[in-house]
């Protein structure tokens, strides 16, 4: 099977929630000695990306993107040797401290960025869901983050984010960390309101994203 084929399957397997063909296919990739990042980037991304704008448009629901995410993760599971091996040979360039914020229960998204900043070679200490802002702060002390990533998928919960960057502010933290923000509500004018460094519309951007900040420390 070609590179490009390999890619295009992948891609289709996570639109398609086909955990059978994306196993498939993981396999493949490694068969061939294809780049495992590539193949996170540009077949395994690339298909949560397509089902992530379904899902904004209303042409997915819930259901779709759960299978989707469990296509992608085994897949990952099927790559991930190969990534934690060249992980190894490349210098940790940062550490990222991630979590989906108080109140909000989803982790899909979460998980897709956590994923693709460790296949970058970044340390990345995800804390799950539903985390408060003095944990948040206190777990990125801990862990010596030099990026605080926060994610909602709830318009609701979106306000928790402003108020980390205003706590940050209040206890003179808030040069201490560079803070990003992601999810389905968001956007770069909400990211601008609050004062985030930095917004990422996909899980690609994110190391990209944080590269960038990361070069102006």
């Amino acid at each position: 099977m070609e590179k490009d084929q390999i890619l295009e399957n992948l891609a289709s397997a996570i639109v398609d929630g086909d955990e059978d063909m994306a196993i498939e296919n993981a396999k493949a990739a490694l068969g061939q000695r294809m780049d495992p990042l590539e193949t996170v980037e540009s077949g395994l991304s690339k298909g949560m990306d397509q089902i992530g704008d379904q899902f904004g448009k209303g042409e997915v629901f819930l259901p779709e993107l759960l299978m989707a995410a469990n296509a992608f993760k085994a897949a990952m599971e099927i790559l991930k040797p190969e990534l934690e091996a060249q992980k190894m040979k490349t210098a940790q360039p940062g550490t990222v401290l991630i979590g989906t914020v108080k109140g909000d229960v989803h982790n899909i998204g979460k998980d897709i960025v956590s994923t693709v900043l460790e296949t970058k070679g970044f340390e990345v200490v995800d804390l799950g869901v539903d985390n408060d802002t003095l944990s948040l702060i206190q777990e990125a002390d801990k862990a010596k983050a030099d990026v605080i990533a926060l994610s909602c998928l709830m318009t609701t919960t979106m306000p928790a984010q402003r108020e980390f960057i205003e706590v940050l502010e209040e206890m003179n933290m808030r040069d201490k960390y560079f803070v990003i923000v992601g999810g389905g509500p968001v956007t770069q004018e909400w990211a601008d309101e609050i004062k985030a460094d930095g917004y990422g519309e996909s899980a690609v951007q994110a190391p990209i994203l944080v590269k960038k900040l990361l070069g102006k420390s």
